[in-house]
C-alpha cells in the first residue's frame, strides 16, 4: 500500500491484481510506504476505514481518496492456482500441485475450504465500513494503461511499469457447471468487476 499525501491518493494493495510491479513503479513518488508485513501491504478498505482513514482525518483534517485494481474473478483466480503451483511449495498444504483448476475453483467455494484455496475475495477486500465508504477510483487489471494515465495526470509524472511477479503462461478453464457455480456463489465479486472503470478520474 503507497500514501501519496501530497497528492492526496492512497494505493490500496489488493493480492495478486498486479499491485507489486505498480507499487515499484510508483514508490519514488510515495510518501508513506507499507511493503511489509503482508498484513499492512495488503490492508483492505474496511481496515483502512477504520484505522488509518480515522487517524488521517483526525489528525490532519482530511482523508486521501483510495485507488485499487480488480482483476476479472477467474482470471483473478487462475493466478492464485499458478501461483501456488510453484515448486517451493510442494508438500505444502498451500501447493496446487496436483490438483485441477476445477477441483481447485469447487474447494474455493466451499465454507471451509482447504489451505491451498483459501485466497479471500476481491469483493471483500474492497467492501468499506459502511456502503458509503468505497474505493474513488477502481480500475480494471485488464486496462492497466488506463492505471498509468491517471497516475501520471494526478502525479505529473511519467511511470514505467515493470511487470513483476507475472504467473508462468498456462490455459486454465473451468467446466461449465464449476463456472456457473463460482458465478452465483461469488456474484458480488463480478458485479464490482462490471463497476470498475466508471469510478475513475
Amino acid at each position: 500500500m503507497l500514501i501519496f499525501w501530497k497528492k492526496n491518493l492512497t494505493l490500496l494493495s489488493v493480492p495478486k491484481t498486479g499491485t507489486t510491479a505498480l507499487e515499484a513503479a510508483l514508490k519514488p513518488h510515495a510518501d508513506i510506504i507499507f511493503s511489509a508485513p503482508p498484513e499492512l501491504k495488503h490492508l483492505p478498505l474496511y481496515r483502512y476505514n477504520r484505522f488509518l482513514e480515522k487517524m488521517f482525518d483526525a489528525a490532519l483534517g482530511k482523508t486521501p481518496e483510495t485507488v485499487a485494481v480488480i482483476r476479472e474473478p477467474i482470471s483473478w483466480l487462475g493466478s492464485w492456482y499458478r501461483y501456488r503451483q510453484r515448486d517451493e511449495l510442494t508438500g505444502n498444504p498451500n501447493s496446487t500441485k496436483g490438483i485441477s483448476f476445477d477441483d481447485f475453483v469447487q474447494e474455493y467455494l466451499k465454507g471451509k475450504p482447504e489451505p491451498f484455496a483459501v485466497v479471500g475475495s476481491q469483493s471483500k477486500f474492497l467492501s468499506g465500513q459502511t456502503e458509503q465508504q468505497q474505493v474513488d477510483h477502481l480500475f480494471r487489471y485488464e486496462d492497466m494503461n488506463s492505471v498509468i494515465q491517471f497516475f501520471q495526470n494526478r502525479l505529473g509524472s511519467a511511470i514505467d511499469l515493470p511487470w513483476l511477479n507475472k504467473s508462468t503462461n498456462q490455459d486454465l478453464v473451468l467446466s461449465k457447471g464449476v463456472e456457473n457455480r463460482l458465478r452465483k456463489k461469488k456474484a458480488e465479486d463480478f458485479a464490482l468487476y462490471e463497476k470498475a472503470g466508471s469510478r475513475n478520474f
